[in-house]
């Protein structure tokens, strides 16, 4: 010890990190043996450095004792194979209008390519992650999305049960449940949800102790234009009136919803993240100062 003292700059280097440990100690214990639900997906999928970061961030969870589940979107992925297949894609209040070509393209991207690629790299990362859908094990028991404003939204799900005993079995041993977003109907029929309200229900039927969204930017803003304008925190009643006056709108609306659905039916914290900067499930969950919105009653 006496000689990294007299190395100045270098025993300051290991003193911060051993502060950093400290600081994050009651959050570990605080959290040893609970769920977190992560919702990861959007342009951090699409930049090689931020996807290692992420799942870094998440192979440590499991290795200091707490239980995440990944939910994982996959937008530019879909967008990008649809592009490529000539097929037009539609939006309607943040969600993807989904006919049947539609629908087997989604498969496709979040089934077949993404989910086994967050796999495997989380399996490289020293982790033990299992890939599912929703149709695995009726994991996401799902009916056809009623019209919204008369828009039929095509193959778009509205779940109406989980399976929580298959994701319990994985999450409460040694592995990482990683789930895409595809449920299935009574009917066997494949239907797209939306990533973020899968996150939500799931996280709702787990009694999950946080619900995290990785999204493109840092939070709730008052003013989209203005980034002093975010909000730390914010509550359901706000919610409502924001998106009501149009200040939260399109693709942020099913996370906000999903949050809201979840701490009005037990989940104690959740979570809007700004999932393109380096460790941003670490820098919330193990630091004093946290980052991103966090939506209460």
């Amino acid at each position: 010890m006496s000689q990294l003292r007299e190395c100045g700059e270098e025993y300051k280097s290991y003193l911060n990190k051993a502060n950093i440990l400290m600081e994050a100690l009651p959050y570990i214990q605080r959290l040893h043996g609970k769920t977190v639900v992560i919702k990861y997906g959007g342009n951090a999928m699409i930049d090689a450095s931020l996807t290692t970061s992420i799942l870094q961030d998440i192979a440590l969870l499991k290795a200091v004792g707490v239980n995440p589940v990944v939910v994982h979107g996959g937008g530019p992925e879909i967008n990008k194979m649809l592009k490529a297949m000539d097929i037009k894609s539609e939006f309607h209040n943040g969600l993807r209008v989904t006919d049947k070509a539609t629908m087997e393209v989604v498969q496709m991207a979040l089934v077949g390519k993404l989910n086994k690629d967050i796999v495997s790299q989380l399996n490289c990362l020293g982790a033990k992650a299992v890939g599912l859908s929703g149709k695995d094990g009726l994991l996401l028991e799902t009916i056809k999305k009623p019209s919204a404003d008369g828009v039929d939204l095509g193959y778009v799900g509205q779940i109406i049960h989980v399976n929580t005993s298959l994701i319990n079995t994985l999450s409460q041993d040694e592995y990482i449940p990683v789930i895409a977003p595809v449920g299935i109907g009574a009917d066997g029929e494949s239907y797209n949800i939306n990533a973020d309200t899968v996150a939500g229900e799931i996280a709702v039927a787990l009694q999950a102790e946080k619900l995290m969204f990785l999204t493109d930017i840092d939070g709730v803003y008052l003013d989209k234009n203005d980034k002093s304008t975010l909000l730390p925190a914010i509550t359901v009643d706000e919610i409502n009136r924001y998106i009501d006056d149009g200040i939260i709108d399109g693709g942020m609306i099913p996370k906000v919803q999903g949050c809201v659905r979840a701490v009005l039916h037990g989940v104690r914290r959740t979570h809007i993240v700004n999932g393109t900067i380096p460790h941003p499930i670490v820098l919330e969950i193990f630091t004093d100062r946290g980052i991103g919105t966090m939506v209460s009653e």
